[in-house]
């Protein structure tokens, strides 16, 4: 079958070449358009963008292989892009945008949260606090804030949180 003077396979085969070409930039400019897809993600440029380079591909298999007429080929292509499509966006896209956390922390962020001492902070010196987060341990410079002596292995609150060194508290959980 001939669409506009060329061969299915052809008109295939380009669409497969513009598509990965287009998903190729998208990769390195994607950031200009982030927000397109955030409504529907049928509109989506990643979803659409591989939908048309499956449904090309699907189509170029399906056309050189020849198992069915060039009408059912451009069909069953168009559910496998889909499918595939679909997938893509359930298993992939999904999971990495809900994955998109940060590892990085500021001084501020730390304040108000719970650490250990691993090298006994001494009256008017300097100590080294341990804090758990989610992106790892974190281990700090540490002073008493009110220049108390803290001994190894104590559990600390973080009060304040300044120039690359924190002031800590003793902290004892008070039941009530």
């Amino acid at each position: 079958m001939t669409l506009f003077g060329y061969s299915l396979e052809q008109i295939y085969l380009v669409v497969l070449i513009f598509a990965g070409l287009a998903t190729i930039l998208f990769m390195f400019f994607g950031e200009v358009v982030e927000g397109i897809g955030d409504g529907l993600p049928i509109f989506n440029p990643s979803v659409i963008l591989s939908f048309f380079t499956l449904m090309s591909a699907a189509g170029f298999i399906l056309e050189k292989l020849a198992f069915f007429s060039s009408a059912w080929n451009i069909g069953v292509a168009a559910i496998i892009g889909v499918i595939l499509s679909a997938l893509f966006y359930l298993f992939i896209l999904v999971p990495l945008k809900s994955a998109d956390v940060s590892l990085a922390y500021t001084e501020q962020s730390l304040e108000g949260q719970l650490g250990k001492v691993i090298v006994p902070i001494p009256e008017d010196g300097f100590g080294e606090v341990v804090i758990e987060t989610t992106s790892g341990m974190i281990a700090k410079r540490a002073a008493g804030y009110d220049n108390e002596v803290i001994d190894y292995d104590s559990t600390v609150l973080v009060v304040e949180a300044k120039e690359g060194t924190l002031f800590v508290r003793a902290y004892e959980k008070k039941f009530i």
